[in-house]
C-alpha cells in the first residue's frame, strides 16, 4: 500500500524531558489507525508534531511524498491534514451551519482582499449541509453551539474537519466524555468515513472501541514506539499488555 503519511525518526525534547523519542510511523491511503497508548506517552505531542504546532528536534513529516517539517500549521492544512480536537471550541456566536460553512470557504477567505469580491456562499451552504447529514446532525443546523450536547458538538466538530477536504483526518480522542452508546455510534460513523475512502489517523483512551473499528493499532508507550500491526496481533503483545493495560510480566 502506496504511504500517504509517513513519520520518520521524529524526536522532540522539552528541557531535559525527552516527550518523543525517535518515533517513526506510516499510514497508507484509504486507512483507519488507531494510535494509543498509557498517560504520558507522547501521544499529543506526536499529534501536534504532525499539525506543525510543536517543531521536532530531529525527524521529518512527509504528506504524500511532500516535506512538511519547516511549514507553518496553514500550509500543512493547505496540502491535505485536519484536525477534529478533543476540546471542541466551534464559535459561538454562529449556528452550527455557518461554523461549516466558514471551514468550506477556507479557499476564498485565505487572502483579505480577494475574500472581498467572494461573497456568494451558496456553494459553501450546500457543501456545509451536506456534511452535517453526513455526522447526524441533519436537524441541527441552526441550532447553536451553547444549545448542542457534547455528542453533536464531537460531530460539528468533524464536519468541520470534513470541510477542509483533508487527506488526511487527525482525529484526537474525539470519543472523550462520551457515553458508551454515544461513544459507539461516533465510532460506526468514523468507519463509515473510513470506508468512503477518507484516511484516517485516530488517537483515542477508548481502547474498546479502538479494537472494535481499527484493523491496524499503533501503540507508544514513555515517548517510544511500542508496537504497530494489525490489532489482535498487536494486543496479544505482552509488552503492550504491560504498558497499556498494567497486566504482570510474569501472570
Amino acid at each position: 500500500m502506496k504511504s500517504l503519511l509517513e513519520i520518520k525518526n521524529v524526536t522532540v525534547r522539552f528541557g531535559g524531558v525527552t516527550a518523543v523519542d525517535g518515533v517513526s510511523l506510516s499510514l497508507g491511503k484509504g486507512e483507519l489507525i488507531g494510535f494509543i497508548g498509557p498517560n504520558g506517552a507522547g501521544k499529543t505531542t506526536l499529534m501536534r508534531v504532525i499539525t506543525g504546532m510543536v517543531k521536532p528536534n530531529e525527524g521529518e513529516v512527509i504528506l504524500e511524498g511532500k516535506d512538511l517539517s519547516r511549514l507553518p500549521i496553514h500550509e500543512r492544512v493547505s496540502s491535505g491534514l485536519s484536525l477534529a480536537q478533543q476540546i471542541v471550541r466551534p464559535l459561538v456566536s454562529f449556528h452550527a451551519l455557518d461554523n461549516v460553512i466558514l471551514a468550506c470557504g477556507k479557499k476564498k477567505t485565505e487572502n483579505v482582499l480577494s475574500s472581498l469580491f467572494h461573497k456568494d456562499t451558496s456553494e459553501e451552504s450546500e457543501k456545509a449541509k451536506d456534511l452535517l447529514t453526513q455526522v447526524g446532525l441533519a436537524d441541527s443546523f441552526y441550532n447553536f453551539p451553547e444549545t448542542m450536547p457534547l455528542g453533536h458538538l464531537k460531530r460539528l466538530e468533524l464536519a468541520r474537519a470534513l470541510a477542509l477536504d483533508p487527506k488526511l483526518l487527525l482525529l484526537d480522542e474525539p470519543l472523550a466524555g462520551l457515553n458508551q452508546l454515544e461513544a459507539r455510534k461516533l465510532s460506526d460513523l468514523i468507519v463509515t468515513l473510513n470506508q468512503k475512502g477518507q484516511s484516517i489517523l485516530l488517537i483515542e483512551h477508548n481502547l474498546k472501541e479502538v479494537i472494535r473499528i481499527c484493523k491496524k493499532i499503533y501503540v507508544q508507550d514513555n515517548g517510544r514506539f511500542l508496537a504497530f500491526g494489525e490489532t489482535a496481533e498487536v494486543m496479544s503483545n505482552i509488552e503492550v499488555q504491560n504498558a497499556y493495560l498494567g497486566k504482570n510480566k510474569n501472570a
